[in-house]
């Protein structure tokens, strides 16, 4: 059976990733930092700048924002670092909107971390808008109906694609066939590589209480399993350097990849542990609504009359591509906690013993 090690290490200071991540051994960047000027998050960056709450307090927002970044920078220095060469890095990020001593003005977060991962040597790749609508009445800002002191209502988060290199190469029997496995299916294909995403929400994906997800710039674990699926395989090395409520840490479980979590706030530790720990059903349960949802395509696409040219030599049931034939999603068997915080994870070596 596969095994792989899980771990979340609280570090003190962004940035410090350690000797424990080596110079380029992570495969994939799975992130989502906090926001600047987004007030939620303006006392974690001021406590370790005192400068920056200065510059609130000054109603500086464009110093505040920049030392803000300044703060951000040191973790993609480390980024770039420690990933391998052809790895990628995931960054979702939103824009921010302030008023400040009166003015109201757009933050562009995005493009800010986008223009110094530029200045790294990271290649910049297609990004995704993740819209996250609002129905909302009242979320229109500014003077209503009246010209011209309305605002554009933001309803959408980036998440920013990069490389650093090389597109990345598979030379080796071993490292094909993993790919080989680690494909998806076509219907998620044609969903997934869109650059606009509807249907990942937010709040009934993630595994941990609201005002836990509060603390943190938590995504949807949807959203982290998706990302993990599209830009590595089975058995990589995956890093989140905001690793908040662990949402990348469980999907990378789910998704049988190894993972690495550093977090700030060591008040979250035994919340990421705790849901590891409890993420087997959870894990099993999402793979096994993937399965079931190809089932489902595949009846549909033969009911209009078409017929797939081959099959799945794990499930048996038919595929659209010829790509997807060894495609195999692993059972969490178990997980074993094996450090303060660390675990192992044991996987099923063949297909699930409860699809049909």
């Amino acid at each position: 059976s596969a095994r792989q090690a899980m771990q979340t290490r609280i570090e003190s200071i962004w940035g410090t990733l350690g000797d424990q991540v080596g110079d380029e051994t992570v495969d994939l960047v799975l992130t989502s930092p906090p926001y600047p000027m987004i007030e939620m998050w303006d006392d974690i960056f001021a406590s370790q700048d005192g400068a920056i709450g200065d510059a609130l307090a000054g109603a500086d927002g464009v110093l505040a924002c920049e030392l803000m970044h300044g703060l951000l920078d040191r973790v993609w220095d480390q980024v770039f670092r420690v990933l391998k060469p052809g790895g990628i890095a995931c960054i979702n990020i939103g824009d921010a909107t302030r008023s400040l001593n009166g003015q109201f003005r757009l933050f562009s977060n995005h493009a800010r971390i986008l223009h110094h991962l530029g200045r790294l040597g990271m290649v910049t790749l297609p990004d995704i808008l993740w819209r996250k609508p609002s129905n909302a009445p009242t979320k229109f800002m500014g003077s209503g109906m009246l010209p011209v002191g309305a605002y554009v209502t933001y309803e959408h988060e980036y998440i920013l694609i990069v490389r650093k290199g090389d597109r990345r190469t598979f030379t080796t029997p071993r490292d094909k066939a993993r790919r080989r496995e680690s494909a998806f299916f076509w219907e998620e294909r044609n969903l997934w590589f869109s650059d606009v995403w509807f249907d990942v929400r937010g709040a009934g994906q993630n595994m941990v209480a609201e005002e836990t997800r509060q603390r943190s710039a938590a995504f949807p674990f949807k959203l982290a399993y998706r990302l993990i699926c599209m830009f590595s395989l089975k058995g990589d090395m995956v890093l989140d350097p905001f690793a908040g409520t662990g949402t990348t840490l469980a999907a990378a479980v789910a998704t049988a990849r190894n993972a690495i979590g550093v977090e700030i706030d060591t008040g979250l530790g035994e919340v990421v542990a705790e849901a590891i720990s409890a993420s087997a059903d959870y894990a099993n349960d999402y793979n096994l609504a993937r399965l079931r949802h190809h089932a489902a395509f595949i009846a549909e696409r033969e009911e209009e009359g078409h017929t797939a040219k081959y099959a799945n030599r794990h499930y048996g049931f038919p595929v659209v591509t010829a790509q997807e034939q060894d495609l195999l999603i692993n059972e969490v068997i178990e997980i074993r906690r094996s450090g303060e915080y660390a675990f192992e994870v044991r996987y099923a070596d063949g297909s699930q013993t409860r699809f049909d």
